[in-house]
């Protein structure tokens, strides 16, 4: 790796995560020559686990969605607690989305997941290295260049034509171009570990996510298959900041203030140590530019409460292969090229925002659980398959455009009638903003 001319490829990517393994793998699929650098060695923890319906498409492109079968378990919907507001249950399932080929999802451990993805990477082609850090690039050439130092802290350049950031939230790209900015309209903290022996659901709801709300944000429970279960609190700061004990034991009080979630953990015990990660959410003002772009995490991360994370990434992914394939082949039309990537990846983390910016509001609970599948109009039952569509990861759908535009009708006509109690929550949840 010490010679430059040796080191030459089409397309440079960083980061061996499910966004740069699928751009990099579809780009060699194309022909194209493609080096990618991952600064860790698989299988490595990441939190994450949870897939949308939407993935498999893309899995199967990349032919590993056996593998993913064997190693997953399925998730056939996404079920959603309430303590707060309207308390209650309800289960929305995949197969009542507006599409109905994908009625399940998987769960994942990510390490297994994400090992696979970049053995795949590899086997197609691609030169796939690891325990490699990006320590400088040269944007503003026609040829990139990046700088990048081995674990025993030798350092070689690399040249490419085209460059990928895919690095998540390390967001090399973005902190060279100081380009990112926290989110300010939703700025949470999340706290998030592994259990053994966590109660699940029955029968062919053993896989199903469980989403609970609670007075000081929400919980995620996500079964995995090996016995294990995610589960991680996403909080307001100012709950954050009232720890006065170890990660660990505020982790396990604050899963204590949930009944439920008590009681299916009666005989659950923690593996390892919690982990946290604080104000969460950002994006990059810049996606692209010359001869370089940014996709998944690297380039915007929001609230991960709809499980759209490794969707959003894996789709941006796909999508910029196509784009930096064709911009390789015809750069003269860069800038319509580039116009509709960008347009088609911000209005697809659009669809998922406004749904996760509302999502702790008093007029979001009580039309979001307020179906009922017995004596459901059917105009409810279009809205209900709609959300469905969404959650499944399938927002450029036309069937549900009007549906979800008369659930937001409902929405803002739900804010209206309880006024006082919304205007309660705007206002503590500009006051945690503020503070975060």
């Amino acid at each position: 790796m010490t010679d430059t001319n040796q080191n030459h490829y089409d397309v440079l990517v960083i980061g061996g995560g499910p966004a740069g393994t699928t751009i990099a793998s579809m780009l060699a699929q194309k022909g194209r020559d493609v080096c990618l650098f991952e600064k860790a060695h698989h299988p490595r923890f990441h939190i994450g686990e949870s897939l949308l319906p939407m993935n498999l498409p893309i899995l199967e492109k990349l032919g590993v969605l056996g593998r993913v079968d064997e190693i997953g378990i399925k998730k056939y919907a996404a079920e959603f607690n309430s303590l707060v507001s309207t308390p209650g249950q309800d289960t929305f399932y995949f197969a009542k989305a507006a599409k109905k080929n994908h009625p399940f999802a998987y769960e994942v451990r990510r390490s297994e997941f994400d090992e696979i993805l970049f053995k795949n990477c590899q086997q197609k082609g691609v030169t796939a290295l690891e325990g490699m850090i990006v320590i400088d690039s040269e944007l503003h050439s026609s040829v990139k260049k990046l700088l990048v130092r081995d674990e025993y802290g030798n350092q070689h350049e690399f040249t490419g034509h085209y460059l990928i950031d895919a690095s998540g939230r390390d967001t090399v790209l973005a902190q060279q171009l100081k380009s990112k900015h926290k989110n300010p309209q939703h700025r949470m903290a999340a706290i998030f570990g592994h259990f053994h022996d966590v109660e699940r659901r029955n029968g062919r709801d053993e896989g199903n996510i469980s989403i609970y709300w609670f007075q000081h944000g929400w919980v995620w429970m996500i079964p995995l298959k090996d016995s294990m279960m995610s589960v991680g609190c996403v909080c307001w700061p100012s709950y954050i900041k009232t720890r006065d004990t170890s990660l660990n034991e505020f982790f396990l009080q604050t899963l204590q203030l949930i009944p439920e979630i008590s009681k299916r953990m009666e005989n659950a015990h923690l593996e390892g140590n919690a982990q946290a990660t604080g104000n969460y959410s950002y994006h990059s003002n810049i996606m692209s530019g010359e001869g370089f772009l940014l996709i998944g995490d690297a380039y915007a991360f929001v609230d991960p409460v709809f499980s759209s994370g490794v969707y959003l990434a894996m789709q941006s992914a796909a999508r910029g292969a196509d784009l930096v394939d064709q911009l390789l082949d015809n750069p003269q039309n860069r800038k319509k090229l580039i116009g509709q990537f960008e347009s088609t990846i911000k209005k697809e983390i659009k669809a998922f925002c406004w749904f996760i910016y509302r999502f702790n509001s008093p007029a979001f609970h009580k039309l979001f659980m307020s179906s009922d599948e017995e004596n459901q109009h059917p105009v409810k039952q279009k809205l209900k398959s709609a959300v469905i569509s969404v959650l499944a990861g399938d927002t450029n759908n036309v069937q549900i455009k009007l549906p979800l535009m008369t659930f937001k009708l409902f929405y803002y006509i739900n804010k209206l009638i309880e006024f006082k109690e919304n205007r309660a929550f705007a206002i503590f949840r500009k006051q945690q903003n503020d503070r975060a």
